[in-house]
């Protein structure tokens, strides 16, 4: 049998979670810079992102990533990413797939036993440098965009939870911030459903009382994503992380609405903007190595290379390391009498989905472009 639109993808994991790597979507995306072509994903591609992350093609912990022609010349390549929450201009997991999918199927020209790389981001150009060895990448080390500290300490308003302080910062996406200790929980996979509900009710709440945007990125302008940290009891490691990803619509009277997913990862871009609040409070010298721990005890290796300022903001200049692996190639297909053109949601794993309008067509096929 024949079916159209065929979307060709990489799946990739990095320390844990899963990044759909595309290619050939750049004959969806329009737009002259990396930001415009962010805001026509969000306007016009909707539907995609939903098809692919949601059941039965994907799941909660799903993520993607467009890889696109960069705009800046010195690009190797660019990518805008795909969560459940919506597109983001940066991910360091979804990063490291894109890296490890486009090198070790030599998508890319591929230079042993180090590939340095340029991404365009919508949140700034980004350098990758991927060691290589038999053709396998077995690291990738990134020079992130400036990440600072926008607010610390913080005080939300917390529906059972109370006055709880929070760090507000930006790593790549804006992040709220708060110590487990501070909402009552602890760090444990075990512990993962109050953990979920906590971060839920944390991103809902930064998002109504404290805006956010980028002074020079102002398309960049929400808290989108929320960081639970703590210590840790593994020898070596700096601390430990739980980032939550929406996987529905939160109502902070509704209890029931208090849902969401574990980032699989140590989260790069999180990792980011947690070093930048640790070094404005003066905990995190300069080169020095900051290993951070994710619920599954994977790591990303932080360090800040050094200082600058975005705006009004003091910024650090962060560098992340961690590993992908592909765990397969796949040709995802919609049949036009398919019932679910988006995908589907069940309350058994995801949350309160907000009413969409009728199912739309797909956008233009994907042919394989590498």
């Amino acid at each position: 049998m024949t079916y159209a639109p065929r979307i060709h993808a990489i799946d990739v994991h990095a320390e844990g979670e899963p990044g759909r790597v595309l290619i050939g979507s750049h004959l969806h995306v329009k737009g002259a810079t990396m930001a415009e072509r962010l805001r026509y994903c969000r306007e016009h591609l909707d539907p995609l992102r939903r098809l692919l992350l949601r059941e039965p093609r994907g799941y909660p912990g799903m993520c993607g990533v467009l890889v696109l022609p960069p705009t800046d010349p010195a690009a190797d390549f660019g990518l805008v990413v795909l969560e459940q929450g919506g597109f983001r201009p940066m991910s360091g997991s979804n990063l490291i797939c894109a890296v490890t999918a486009l090198l070790e199927t030599q998508a890319l020209p591929v230079t042993e036993p180090v590939t340095e790389l340029t991404v365009d981001t919508a949140a700034g150009p980004v350098t990758a440098r991927a060691e290589v060895s038999r053709g396998k990448v077995t690291r990738v080390t990134f020079e992130n965009v400036p990440a600072f500290a926008v607010a610390l300490d913080h005080v939300l308003d917390l529906p059972e939870y109370g006055r709880v302080p929070v760090d507000i910062v930006f790593g790549g996406q804006f992040f709220v911030q708060a110590a487990a200790a501070d909402l009552g929980i602890t760090l444990e996979p075990g512990q993962a459903k109050a953990i979920t509900r906590a971060g839920a009710v944390l991103r809902t709440a930064a998002q109504r009382q404290f805006p956010v945007s980028h002074p020079l990125r102002p398309e960049i302008d929400q808290v989108a994503l929320v960081m639970i940290h703590g210590p840790s009891p593994t020898p070596g490691v700096s601390g430990r992380n739980a980032v939550v990803l929406p996987n529905g619509e939160v109502s902070l009277t509704d209890p029931a609405t208090w849902t969401g997913s574990l980032d699989r990862s140590p989260c790069g871009t999180g990792t980011c903007g947690r070093m930048a609040a640790l070094h404005a409070r003066g905990k995190l010298p300069l080169r020095t190595p900051f290993v951070h721990e994710g619920m599954l005890g994977t790591t990303f290796t932080g360090t800040l290379t050094g200082t600058t300022r975005v705006g009004p903001y003091e910024a650090v200049l962060p560098s992340i390391s961690g590993r992908g692996w592909i765990t397969g190639f796949a040709q995802y297909v919609l049949d036009e009498s398919d019932p679910f053109p988006h995908g589907y949601v069940l309350g058994d794993l995801w949350g309160r989905q907000a009413p969409e309008p009728a199912p739309g067509n797909l956008p233009a096929p994907v042919p394989q472009e590498h």
